[in-house]
């Protein structure tokens, strides 16, 4: 086969399948291929309107059909199956051809495979890509990490069909080596769980302590996307909650089992803050409602347990409250957007990347599914302050939570009144106290450490690192 197309895409399920037909509308010839072949053919011929497809049957035939050097974009389910493929396409390709992960892979993976490719001269980028099967065809976030010089040779083709920003630019940036593009593509869907499950709170909160139907509550979050709180997941929360099902004519919320199911993006992110040390608690709360959600018999085992009898406001008290959960979602809105960028922070420090937080958050404005207008803020702050050492620390952001702190503790203490479990809410109020609190008691529990493990201390008058005698006299002794 001689070569005759542009690029070439290696997994054909709907993402895979949406971005080859990104590519071609914007004018690559876009060699295809599957390991089902009918799937391939499938997409040559229903989309040929489109533009130019190169269909093929094995990866030799994709590697003859491409361009030098080769761009190649593999978009099968990460894990084996994506070493499998490289290890397929990696005796084939020559040295500055480029391979393009464009799947949820774990970052670690991606430093792994992008050292052992550049052993082989070729170069790896593991491109997070973020907006869903819609924004794979018509523009998505693109997060790629790796090489410059690897980021050069793709940088045209992602502007094309990236997501573009509200001042007309790309949502593309090369984010740092190896495995950063896919560190912060992870950290996104993190904050994308937390984002869910405060909307999710807040919209449960709304319809207990009102009663007002979920249609009602739709008119809420359309006028609240008006506002500060303007953002795709608000947006589509609205939808949603204003679909009714066809067969029973009841709220589309009210036949949905309640039970919320994860691909493991967000596991991956609270397990990383830990490996890291950075505190994400809202996101672990959000992870951790989802996985309760799934444990039918523990959800059954609680069901019959004692609580406070439901209360229902009246209209004026309804309007206040409502305005106060408004409040308490924005504040912590900025919480769990603040904890995720702490984490690419502490990432980027302990993997020398030095990811470029204002291009993280211009990224994130186009195309992906935590796309926020208040993101423009956060860019401006990055932008003037590289090292911000929190987005709590933003003077702006700081004095709007300042203001919602009230209704904030006023929302959170109602629903654990009522018995209403908002895990997240009440995870991002506790992280904002922790971080305002001039002295925690962790001092207690530092001393127990050093109780029964004689793990030291360190003292606030004097330096050093210190243990007490607690079996004996207990003397302190000095240990540095």
């Amino acid at each position: 086969m001689h070569t005759s197309a542009h690029i070439g895409v290696t997994g054909l399920a709907v993402m895979g399948r949406n971005l080859a037909r990104n590519l071609a509308r914007h004018g690559y010839a876009v060699a295809i291929h599957n390991r089902t072949p009918q799937r391939t053919r499938d997409l040559a011929t229903g989309c040929a309107n489109e533009g130019t497809f190169v269909p093929v049957e094995s990866a030799k035939e994709m590697v003859a059909a491409l361009e030098r050097p080769r761009r190649l974009i593999v978009m099968v389910q990460a894990g084996q199956a994506t070493d499998d493929v490289i290890a397929e396409y990696t005796p084939l390709l020559e040295a500055g051809d480029v391979i393009v992960d464009g799947g949820n892979a774990h970052f670690a993976d991606t430093r792994r495979r992008e050292a052992a490719l550049r052993q082989a001269g070729i170069h790896f980028l593991g491109a997070g890509i973020s907006g869903g099967e819609e924004g794979a065809l018509n523009g998505p976030s693109i997060m790629p990490g790796g090489s410059s010089h690897a980021y050069d040779l793709l940088a045209p083709v992602l502007n094309d069909i990236a997501a573009t920003t509200p001042e007309g630019t790309p949502a593309v940036a090369h984010l740092g080596p190896d495995g950063a593009g896919h560190f912060v593509k992870m950290v996104h869907n993190g904050i994308e769980y937390a984002d869910m499950q405060l909307i999710a709170e807040a919209y449960h909160l709304i319809r207990h302590t009102t009663g007002y139907e979920p249609q009602r509550i739709a008119e809420i979050f359309r006028e609240w996307n008006r506002g500060r709180l303007n953002s795709y997941l608000v947006e589509i929360t609205a939808e949603v909650l204003a679909h009714r099902d066809a067969d029973t004519g009841l709220p589309f919320i009210d036949v949905i089992a309640d039970t919320a199911e994860q691909k493991g993006t967000g596991r991956w992110t609270v397990q990383t803050a830990l490996d890291l040390g950075v505190p994400v608690s809202g996101i672990a709360e959000a992870v951790f409602a989802r996985s309760t959600s799934g444990h039918a018999t523990l959800r059954a085992a609680g069901s019959a347990l004692p609580g406070p009898a439901p209360t229902i406001l009246g209209e004026d008290d309804a309007a206040r409250f409502i305005g106060q959960v408004e409040q308490a979602l924005y504040a912590s809105k900025v919480i769990a957007y603040a904890q995720g960028i702490h984490q690419i922070q502490a990432a980027s420090r302990t993997y020398a990347w030095n990811v470029d937080l204002a291009a993280v958050a211009a990224v994130w404005r186009a195309g992906c599914i935590i796309r926020a207008s208040f993101l423009d803020r956060v860019r401006e702050s990055y932008t003037a302050r590289p090292d911000l050492p929190s987005l709590l620390a933003d003077p702006g952001f700081a004095c709007e939570i300042g203001t919602a702190q009230l209704p904030w503790r006023l929302v959170v203490s109602r629903a654990t009144r009522d018995g209403v479990p908002v895990p997240a809410f009440a995870a991002a109020l506790t992280h904002y106290d922790t971080l305002r609190t001039p002295r925690l008691p962790a001092a207690l529990t530092q001393a127990q450490r050093d109780y029964f493990g004689a793990h030291t201390y360190r003292r606030n008058d004097r330096p050093g690192v210190y243990h007490t005698r607690w079996d004996s006299d207990r003397s302190e002794q000095p240990i540095t």
